[in-house]
């Protein structure tokens, strides 16, 4: 998958998409209708929906990793879910709000499941931990904006899975890599 999967006429196309379902959520009014958009949007695609306000801060992440649903279907859902649902944050409670945030959407390929962690590349590759019945997720771009090496990255991936900070060398400790094509309304004004 690369970059080049989408048109800069289609991501601009799912990001005003993901804006009007948060627009019409909040004013009650219809969903947008989904048998408008492009037959690629019906492909069984995974996504990520993440909201940052003025100031680049996170406030709101939600998405899926294995794909059931089309694409289309996806953003919609992930799109209500980060800006309604997420519990790391309030509720998007305006229009006027709304109006604030930026958006961004993670397209993602399939999980592949590595035999060590040194396949995975940071900066190109999101991981997927599971250990001790918990998970986590990290899309590509989180250790970059972070400015987290590797180690820092898993330990805080080990972290957000509720796990102690080091459980990533454990022998139980699973490890999936996968890409994304990320565009956001400010990349593409």
């Amino acid at each position: 998958m690369s970059n080049a999967d989408y048109s800069v006429e289609e991501k601009k196309l799912m990001l005003s998409i993901a804006r009007a379902t948060m627009e019409a959520a909040l004013k009650k009014t219809d969903m947008p209708d989904r048998k408008a958009f492009p037959e690629k949007f019906r492909d069984i695609r995974s996504c990520f929906v993440t909201l940052h306000d003025k100031d680049d801060s996170l406030r709101g992440c939600i998405g899926n990793i294995g794909a059931s649903e089309p694409l289309i279907d996806n953003i919609v859902h992930n799109a209500i879910n980060s800006a309604f649902r997420d519990p790391r944050f309030s509720p998007v409670s305006s229009l006027e709000e709304l109006a604030g945030l930026e958006i961004e959407i993670s397209v993602l390929t399939l999980p592949e499941k590595i035999d060590s962690i040194d396949k995975f590349i940071l900066g190109e590759h999101g991981i997927i931990l599971a250990s001790g019945g918990r998970s986590a997720v990290f899309l590509p771009q989180v250790a970059p904006e972070q400015g987290w090496n590797k180690e820092e990255t898993l330990t805080h991936l080990s972290l957000k899975a509720g796990l102690y900070p080091y459980a990533w060398k454990e022998a139980d400790a699973k490890f999936s890599i996968f890409r994304a094509i990320v565009f956001s309304e400010k990349e593409l004004a």
